[in-house]
């Protein structure tokens, strides 16, 4: 019989070098998991099944690996609150940014700023600090770059989002409004806490830590991660394409109309958007829950519509007219068209409020590599090998052997 404590080695072939390390294990992940039939879990819990929860009890639950009992989370929402308030220096150093620096570098700014004032050499204490600091300070930065006005003070009667909403403050909308962003936002938070342990913000922050980097810099690098177009800014660009389906088909929001539009795109070879995952090969359960909240909060707004018959008409299309392996819509497909109707308008802080969610995923992940793997001695320094080749080609690497 195997050692099942034995680690499993696998053999790297030339053929999986220079594909970003897909499919390669590294490491184990203690927060949640990918199944490409199954979707996503967080600590072995269908995410589909956890939107309607209080995020405070999912981070709890992501952080130590079960729910908490009533005493519990009451200690940890308190834990939390106690980390809202953020010093004001930080805000100061946000006022002297250039506005026309994207929100992703603000907030890369803000986390690197909150480490120089009250980083400690502790990942655990530095976990719970940063979650609890992460909504206060995103708010921020939405109305010192916006021009909403000064920052709003957290309130210790209100709950993780509620909170996060009261801060933001976004001008115009009144009560009933601000109840509809704030449920989007719950369901927001919690369905984008954590992907797994090798997505590229994810990677990036740990394999900093693996460094000895505290959190903040650690966090801060993953933020960097998550700022590029093929990573966080996904939702965003899902949203662009919404709208210029809706343009496409001049009002009519038929069936019909959208799949000979989304067929004319193909044929056109245009991208389309908010299809396909990396890992899944069914419809992602996010995309779903997504869309149930979007029935309750808005389901006359024109964008949403056509997120929905994009739903239902795409994936057959895009099966007979290409050879997608999940042909399914993603969590991207929905959640800009979310926030746009439930009143955050500017799809340029998009990426900014995933990264207000992931920081929690992340965190919790380091938290376990740095304090917990190896029998608590923590995983190396990350430091993978690369095969000298002058010409970056396996025929480089045979000419470069044989010339020695």
């Amino acid at each position: 019989m195997a050692d099942s404590s034995k680690p499993v080695l696998m053999e790297i072939t030339k053929e999986q070098l220079e594909t970003g390390l897909r499919g390669v294990p590294v490491g184990y992940c203690t927060t949640s998991s990918v199944d490409p039939q199954k979707g996503l879990f967080y600590v072995g819990q269908p995410v589909e099944m956890l939107a309607d929860k209080d995020p405070e009890d999912v981070i709890h639950l992501l952080i130590e690996k079960r729910w908490p009992t009533a005493a519990e989370a009451k200690a940890f929402r308190a834990e939390l609150k106690q980390h809202a308030d953020v010093d004001v220096r930080v805000f100061a150093s946000l006022k002297a940014l250039p506005r026309e620096g994207h929100p992703m570098k603000w907030l890369i700014h803000a986390i690197n700023a909150l480490g120089m004032l009250v980083g400690k050499p502790d990942y655990r204490r530095d976990c719970i600090a940063l979650i609890g600091q992460i909504p206060t300070v995103t708010a921020a930065i939405f109305r010192i770059r916006a021009g909403w006005g000064e920052p709003i003070a957290p309130r210790a009667d209100l709950g993780y989002m509620e909170n996060f909403v009261h801060m933001l403050g976004v001008p115009g909308l009144d009560a009933a409004r601000t109840a509809r962003l704030t449920r989007l936002m719950r369901v927001f938070d919690i369905l984008h806490f954590d992907h797994g342990g090798g997505n590229l913000s994810t990677f990036v922050g740990k394999a900093v830590a693996s460094g000895e980097a505290d959190m903040y810099e650690s966090m801060a690098a993953a933020m960097a991660g998550l700022a590029g177009p093929k990573h966080g800014k996904a939702n965003q660009e899902c949203l662009e394409f919404v709208q210029e389906c809706v343009q496409r088909v001049g009002g009519k929001l038929d069936a019909a109309s959208v799949k000979a539009m989304i067929e004319q795109k193909l044929a056109n070879k245009e991208l389309v958007y908010g299809f396909g995952h990396a890992v899944l090969r069914v419809e992602d359960p996010r995309a779903r829950a997504l869309r149930k909240v979007g029935e309750e909060l808005c389901p006359n707004d024109t964008n949403f519509r056509m997120v929905k018959l994009l739903s239902e008409v795409g994936p057959s299309v895009l099966q007979q007219k290409t050879k997608m392996s999940d042909p399914y819509p993603n969590v991207d497909s929905a959640s800009g068209s979310l926030l746009m109707a439930c009143g955050l308008t500017d799809p340029d802080y998009y990426t900014v409020l995933f990264g207000l969610s992931r920081v929690v995923g992340i965190a919790a992940q380091i938290v376990y590599e740095r304090c917990e793997a190896r029998q608590g001695k923590g995983t190396p320094i990350i430091r993978p090998k690369y095969i000298y080749s002058p010409t970056g080609t396996a025929k480089g690497e045979a000419e470069a052997t044989s010339s020695g």
